[in-house]
């Protein structure tokens, strides 16, 4: 595995993603090729993150963007080489299970729908029918001024202290306004 070049090559893998959406190609399976796959997987982010980055890229004006995907999946990628020691988790959220898009915590809408979701995309547990970074954490990361990879550290900080958390968002809330 080669560190120092993982940016050059995520950024070609995105770029490509990015294109082939753009062309027509749809699921997972099918936006990256083998060896994308095995690269992406070694470095503990999956076929279907590329794939919701470049669907989100192509129908959200660019967004979240190459530099926001690379910030996350970075941090991912330290997580998953030097917590999970390179393995994979065998589990995954479950996604019925999610606070409700309309929950909120000390008045803030989206918080605890997110938390749980963070810290599955942390930990690679994240549902193919989730994605973290989507229209509606957009939003609730533009509100709060927070940047998306800020949140993710801020969760492996306190991973198992929602209120620790929390507080450091109402303190994000109180200063952006």
């Amino acid at each position: 595995m080669k560190h120092y070049t993982f940016p050059d090559r995520f950024r070609a893998i995105y770029d490509q993603a990015v294109a082939r959406y753009a062309a027509g190609t749809r699921g997972a399976d099918a936006i990256c090729t083998p060896d994308e796959k095995a690269f992406l997987a070694a470095n503990g982010i999956s076929a279907q993150n590329l794939y919701d980055y470049a669907e989100d890229h192509n129908g959200y004006g660019g967004e979240p963007g190459f530099a926001q995907a690379l910030a996350i999946e970075t941090l991912r990628r330290d997580y998953f080489l030097n917590v999970q020691g390179g393995r994979a988790s065998s589990a995954v959220l479950d996604d019925s299970k999610m606070p409700a898009k309309t929950d909120s915590v000390r008045g803030i809408a989206w918080l605890p729908r997110i938390l749980p979701k963070t810290r599955a995309k942390l930990r690679g547990e994240l549902p193919p029918s989730l994605m973290y970074c989507c229209g509606g954490d957009r939003r609730f990361f533009k509100e709060h001024d927070i940047l998306p990879a800020e949140f993710l550290a801020l969760v492996w900080r306190h991973e198992n202290d929602d209120t620790a958390i929390i507080d450091w968002v109402v303190k994000r809330t109180a200063a952006a306004r």
